[in-house]
């Protein structure tokens, strides 16, 4: 759970075009928007290791200083370089510590290597990847976990099987949400496939003979 707040120290900084920008990244910090509460949203630039150790932990309180006051606040959104990974934009939501707020927090599997299903050749299939939930910001929890350990060939677990913790609310359809499957395996499959291939092209083959041989027949007549 995110019960400890991390200290983030954050600049104002003023919109002046994706020239300023760029400036802005080559010098080491990331810009952002601090957004909610009752203040309007406030532009800011955070030095970039800084705003990388404090977002290590999913899930984060963060506690904000701005202009020598602090507010608790959970990162909204963020944007990444599409090569290098780095963080390159921030959006920050102030929260209170006393009210639920709804936040999405990865869901993980565990135990595929031990599914009895996985052990015969099945294939296991990770469908939902993130879930939406309700918590206090402090109960947030950095990543939810299904336990696939005991699942056979042509099983399905949908979110009804994983236990949230006290106090947190599960947004998504508990039984509409495919989590994980594990289908049989594929290479059986593809070898039926290239069993209905081979024979078509043989029967194919087999059916072409009499012509051929019509033919040929039909050839030596003509030149007799």
């Amino acid at each position: 759970m995110a019960s400890q707040s991390t200290k983030l120290q954050i600049d104002p900084r003023a919109v002046e075009g994706s020239r300023a920008t760029r400036r802005l990244r080559r010098s080491g910090r990331v810009p952002g928007v601090l957004y909610g509460g009752d203040s309007e949203p406030l532009p800011f630039s955070v030095d970039g290791r800084e705003l990388r150790h404090a977002l290590a932990g999913r899930g984060a309180v963060l506690e904000v200083a701005v202009d020598g006051a602090g507010t608790p606040a959970v990162l909204k959104s963020a944007q990444y370089h599409p090569v290098r990974g780095d963080t390159i934009h921030v959006d920050l939501l102030r929260v209170k510590l006393d009210v639920a707020i709804h936040a999405v927090v990865a869901l993980e599997l565990v135990g595929g290597d031990d599914a009895p299903g996985a052990k015969e050749g099945g294939v296991l299939e990770h469908v939902t990847r993130e879930v939406n939930i309700e918590a206090l910001p402090t109960e947030i929890p950095e990543a939810l976990q299904l336990d696939v350990s005991e699942m056979q060939i042509n099983d399905t677990l949908t979110l009804a099987a994983v236990a949230a913790p006290a106090g947190v609310t599960m947004l998504d359809d508990p039984e509409e949400t495919v989590v994980a499957t594990l289908t049989p395996p594929r290479l059986e499959s593809e070898e039926e496939e290239i069993e209905e291939e081979t024979g078509l092209v043989g029967d194919e083959a087999a059916g072409d003979a009499p012509a051929a041989e019509e033919a040929a027949a039909g050839d030596s007549d003509d030149g007799d």
